[in-house]
């Protein structure tokens, strides 16, 4: 069910949804909060109350990504276009730095651009199909660095700065086109 809560300056919808966690999230991946709580919880109010700074700051990136993407376009690429294109890429990345991949694997993701697992494998999401070649290079090649570096630290973004200096840049378009994509699939 929908319900609105007023955070300083907004009013902000969201749904609440109830699972079988042992903790209440936060979420904003369709644009749109969402307030996961444990089963047990009767009232969402503790937790956006808590975390009302980080809502504001969150919806603040997500309306200016709304606002930017009205002047990105999405490319009308089939997805067996798009997986070519993307093992191409996939493969000159691995072969030039080195990267330990073994396989790439295809699916619809309905939170992430793509990920690597232990085993070296990566899954690219198949929306990618609507981005631009830069963006699904820079994802790739993203992607491949947590071959080498699990997590998004200093070492991380070292690595992507020396291949796309624009990594920044790079990252506010991800939002962008998410943001796109999703409003062009409802």
């Amino acid at each position: 069910m929908a319900e609105k809560h007023n955070i300083p300056d907004q009013k902000i919808e969201y749904t609440v949804v109830r699972r079988k966690i042992k903790y209440p999230r936060l979420e904003f991946k369709t644009g749109r909060l969402l307030v996961v709580l444990p089963e047990q919880q009767k009232s969402p109010d503790e937790v956006i109350e808590k975390h009302k700074d980080w809502i504001h700051e969150k919806s603040k990136l997500i309306q200016i990504a709304l606002e930017n993407s009205k002047q990105k376009k999405l490319m009308d690429r089939s997805e067996d276009d798009f997986k070519h294109l993307a093992k191409s890429i996939t493969k000159n990345y691995a072969d030039e730095s080195n990267f330990p991949l073994n396989h790439v694997y295809f699916r619809k993701m309905n939170s992430k651009w793509g990920s690597c697992s232990k085993k070296k494998n990566m899954t690219l999401n198949t929306l990618m199909k609507y981005l631009p070649k830069k963006v699904i290079e820079y994802i790739i090649f993203h992607e491949l660095i947590h071959l080498k570096e699990k997590r998004h630290n200093q070492h991380f973004w070292k690595a992507i700065s020396e291949k796309f200096p624009d990594y920044e840049e790079k990252e506010k378009d991800l939002l962008i086109y998410w943001f796109l994509i999703q409003n062009k699939q409802n």
